[in-house]
């Protein structure tokens, strides 16, 4: 039997960095019940994304988030800066990730490999709640 579940999920950014959302989202594959399928993952929102990267050395992401800066810091002369001088780059920084993850799901669980995490990663300075659809699709336990 093919079982299509879709759960939104709320995150609360602490400003510019990384929410590590692997455990919200699989929560919900296991509500799911699905043994085997699919979990799509969208982020509804254009100055933030998704990302899946190792979950064992912080310094990976702190570097990552110094390398976002260089390639879209803040400061320039952006036409677009309505909400602030981090508005522009948020969406730039959005625009070289990725606002959807696909995770293959195996035994009832996330096939993540053994260092990797599923993370919102937030590009404007200020807090913000992000939100997030999980859709879980895939068959059932004998299905």
């Amino acid at each position: 039997m093919t079982t299509i579940v879709q759960r939104p999920l709320e995150v609360r950014t602490s400003g510019r960095g990384f929410v590590d959302i692997t455990r919200e989202v699989a929560r919900v594959v296991a509500a799911a019940g699905v043994d085997v399928g699919l979990c799509a993952v969208f982020l509804q929102h254009t100055s933030a994304s998704l990302v899946i990267q190792e979950n064992a050395d912080p310094a990976v992401l702190r570097d990552l988030e110094r390398w976002m800066s260089r390639l879209a810091p803040e400061g320039r002369d952006y036409e677009h800066d309505d909400e602030g001088p981090d508005d522009m780059p948020g969406h730039l920084r959005s625009a070289v990730t990725r606002s959807s993850e696909v995770i293959p799901v195996s035994g009832g669980r996330l096939a993540l490999g053994t260092w990797q995490a599923l993370y919102v990663w937030e590009h404007r300075s200020s807090p913000h709640v992000r939100r997030v659809v999980v859709t879980v699709t895939g068959t059932t336990a004998g299905g």
